[in-house]
């Protein structure tokens, strides 16, 4: 096998202990090429909350680019309240889909903050998304992705600390090269701080 390190890599996150981009793999594994740019726009919802936000990519290096994601949050539970997210992460692409190994695989980490009137999360860790083109016109991309993720939740009455462990399953629908329209659930795992299932649906414009 090629790829000896990137299977150890994959299998020690996946067997992390139960504890990205913050909010979402938000893209498929692929890293943008160097000095591409893409900008793209997310709905996201779960039960609690609804939530706008848009992210601008860029690469600057070969096989690794950078994001900046910002947002509003409208949150439903208890008190109605609008919350800001930020956020940025950076990827470097280990692996593309070839015909001697069928994924395309991407590993980086991420830092992000949610921040209300009465509660703060900040959350950093690393993230590892893993891709396949379906078909050879590649027009639909399906991946999934995990993040091991730290959080500090600060709601006013005290401080708490979390250890999360997301998933996110997704699929791309490329219609044209200029155009990429996204579908991602996520789920956290032994998550205290973001417990409802989201799902977001996006629109993704290279230029």
């Amino acid at each position: 096998m090629r790829y000896p390190l990137l299977a150890a890599t994959l299998a020690a996150l996946l067997a992390a202990p139960a504890a990205a981009q913050i909010h979402g793999a938000l893209s498929d594994a692929r890293v943008l090429p160097l000095n591409g740019r893409m900008g793209g726009v997310y709905l996201q919802v779960d039960e609690e909350s609804t939530t706008l936000q848009g992210q601008l990519r860029q690469s600057f290096h070969p096989n690794l680019d950078f994001g900046f994601q910002g947002g509003l949050s409208r949150i439903t539970s208890g008190t109605t309240r609008t919350s800001v997210r930020l956020g940025g992460d950076f990827r470097g692409q280990l692996a593309t889909q070839a015909a001697d190994f069928p994924f395309t695989l991407s590993l980086g980490g991420a830092i992000g903050m949610e921040s209300a009137d009465d509660r703060t999360v900040l959350a950093i860790g690393p993230q590892v998304v893993l891709s396949r083109a379906l078909g050879g016109a590649e027009r639909w991309i399906a991946y999934t992705g995990a993040a091991l993720l730290f959080s500090r939740y600060d709601a006013g009455a005290g401080l708490e600390v979390d250890t999360s462990f997301p998933i996110r399953l997704g699929i791309e629908y490329v219609p044209n090269p200029d155009v990429r329209i996204l579908l991602e659930g996520q789920v956290g795992v032994s998550d205290e701080i973001r417990k409802e299932p989201a799902l977001t649906l996006g629109i993704l414009l290279p230029f």
